[in-house]
């Protein structure tokens, strides 16, 4: 069970990680990939899969929100991280309409140049995709033919989103949001569209913790999602396409391994 994307780097687990991943371990996992979303959290994110090498992994990149400050130094410093073996994905990169924090223009911008990284250096794609369908499909559909792989991570969109992402061969990245009771459903209904060997699972911690009965009270600290809990998001997913956990967890363990390249 690997889980694809968790922002370790973030300020709420600088105390306690080794706790952290030794939870992790005890429940089984056999990676997870630290996620990049600026210069500085892609380097933060770097060190620790140098720590922790074959069980921690990196993806370096700039996340949609901080696309206002992409430029030349910024890109050349994200591309030195590229050559490390560490880090298995450029990004996280894509386009976030829903909050703007940056221009669409600017996010336009760096989500291209960051394709064109992936691109040079046959590194699979980290996306994210809020509000922004039709340009960030758009994108993608225009460097198609160079593009190396790429998982929509976090995935919480429309059917219509899903088909259309699985038509241009992207893998899906599914969060604890499948188990959420209201914002969820939909999720829950459409995943069934696609297949076993396209998906891959993850907890997007801190965030998004899974909505099971009385996983909130088994955290260490309160609201803060941990990779120990992903099991409660593969089971979800697999009640979903109605396939045993087990199978579940084995598929997505080697999707994940043959997608990010990973030292099995």
């Amino acid at each position: 069970m690997i889980d694809i994307g968790a922002n370790l780097s973030n300020p709420t687990f600088d105390n306690d990680l080794a706790e952290v991943l030794q939870r992790a371990k005890d429940a089984k996992l056999q990676a997870v990939i630290v996620t990049g979303t600026s210069v500085e959290s892609s380097k933060a994110a770097l060190a620790l899969a140098e720590q922790q090498p074959n069980f921690l992994y990196a993806t370096a990149g700039v996340h949609p929100h901080d696309a206002d400050s992409y430029n030349n130094d910024i890109e050349k410093q994200i591309s030195a991280m590229l050559g490390n073996s560490n880090i298995v994905a450029v990004g996280e990169t894509g386009l976030d309409f829903n909050r703007n924090f940056s221009t669409p223009d600017n996010q336009r911008h760096a989500f291209e140049a960051q394709i064109a990284l992936a691109n040079h250096y046959q590194k699979p794609l980290f996306l994210h995709e809020r509000d922004a369908f039709e340009d960030f499909h758009s994108i993608i559909s225009a460097n198609k033919n160079e593009q190396t792989q790429a998982v929509v991570h976090c995935f919480t969109g429309s059917e219509t989103a899903l088909k259309a992402y699985l038509d241009l061969g992207l893998y899906i990245g599914i969060t604890g949001w499948i188990s959420d009771k209201k914002r969820g459903a939909n999720l829950r209904e459409i995943i069934k569209y696609a297949p076993l060997d396209r998906l891959m699972i993850e907890t997007d911690a801190p965030y998004l913790t899974p909505q099971q009965a009385g996983l909130k009270n088994q955290l260490s600290k309160k609201n803060r999602n941990e990779p120990w809990t992903l099991p409660y998001t593969a089971a979800t997913l697999a009640e979903c396409l109605g396939v045993k956990t087990e199978v579940l967890i084995e598929k997505t363990t080697e999707n994940t391994n043959n997608f990010f390249n990973l030292v099995s």
